[in-house]
């Protein structure tokens, strides 16, 4: 019974996603619709029977659906359920399925605590998004191949690729040999063998002071994205696409992927709505 309950709840969520009218929450407090994975902690920590190199360096990732931590936790409040990430192993939670042509919105703000190797670093994590393959594909072996919106403090909207993602952004280069998004700015290509590299800085900073609710949606159509923070366009990226074998194909759809990179923060309101078009409001940002 508990079976047949958990697919006829999947099969609802899938059509309401589909009908792309009303927003379809992914939060619920089991986090039925997310797995855990947790990547290599840091050689600071003790994780008993997680075998170490010579240096005290772990050799193994604590795997998929292993967080005896508790790194990933929900609990409800004021009704409703409130995602605690405790920063302390990096990893991520990625839905179990994937999505194409969508709106997504979530609320995110920073706790207290942070930890090695970031332990006097900004706060940080990140929304991926068209994320596929294995997970600890990325430099830090932890994340999956994919696009990121990244969530940092004071960097909130940035643009990173992750582990063979490329994506074109309108922007100029900096004096420090970085690009800075610019609505009316040339497309740089970025990510994998790219001259211009893997990583765009937001238009400017619409991040809340800490302690306080931002909230992130993310468009994300037939290869175009939109990072919103705050309700600011803080970047738009058009022709999403991947290396496999290596050539460039597209790069439209997988799972979304939420971090844990040293920081203490807390997610809640985690929504999504398909698109049947990309809504008229940012269609200027991508009609040169």
């Amino acid at each position: 019974m508990k079976i047949k309950l958990q697919i006829l709840l999947s099969f609802f969520l899938f059509t309401a996603f589909l009908g792309g009218k009303k927003w379809t929450s992914l939060l619920d407090k089991n986090l039925s619709q997310w797995d855990v994975y947790l990547s290599y902690p840091d050689k600071s920590q003790n994780i008993e029977g997680l075998p170490r190199d010579a240096d005290g360096k772990y050799t193994e990732p604590i795997g998929l659906n292993k967080d005896e931590w508790g790194v990933f936790t929900v609990k409800e409040e004021n009704g409703e359920p409130v995602l605690h990430v405790s920063g302390e192993i990096y990893g991520a939670v990625s839905t179990k399925r994937e999505f194409e042509n969508y709106h997504l919105k979530l609320q995110v703000k920073w706790g207290e605590k942070t930890f090695a190797p970031r332990k006097t670093e900004p706060m940080n994590s990140g929304l991926h998004y068209n994320a596929v393959g294995p997970h600890g594909a990325d430099y830090w072996k932890t994340w999956m191949r994919g696009q990121e919106c990244q969530i940092m403090q004071g960097r909130f909207g940035d643009y990173w690729s992750q582990a063979g993602a490329k994506v074109d952004v309108r922007s100029v280069k900096q004096a420090d040999g970085t690009y800075l998004y610019s609505k009316n700015a040339p497309l740089v290509s970025f990510g994998e063998g790219e001259k211009a590299g893997g990583y765009v800085a937001r238009v400017q900073d619409f991040e809340k002071p800490k302690g306080e609710w931002n909230t992130v949606e993310l468009i994300n159509f037939e290869g175009k994205s939109l990072h919103i923070i705050n309700g600011q366009v803080a970047m738009a990226l058009e022709n999403s696409r991947q290396i496999v074998d290596g050539k460039e194909v597209p790069l439209r759809k997988g799972k979304l992927e939420l971090q844990c990179e040293g920081a203490e923060l807390y997610f809640k309101g985690i929504e999504i709505k398909g698109l049947k078009k990309l809504p008229k409001k940012y269609q200027s940002y991508f009609s040169k």
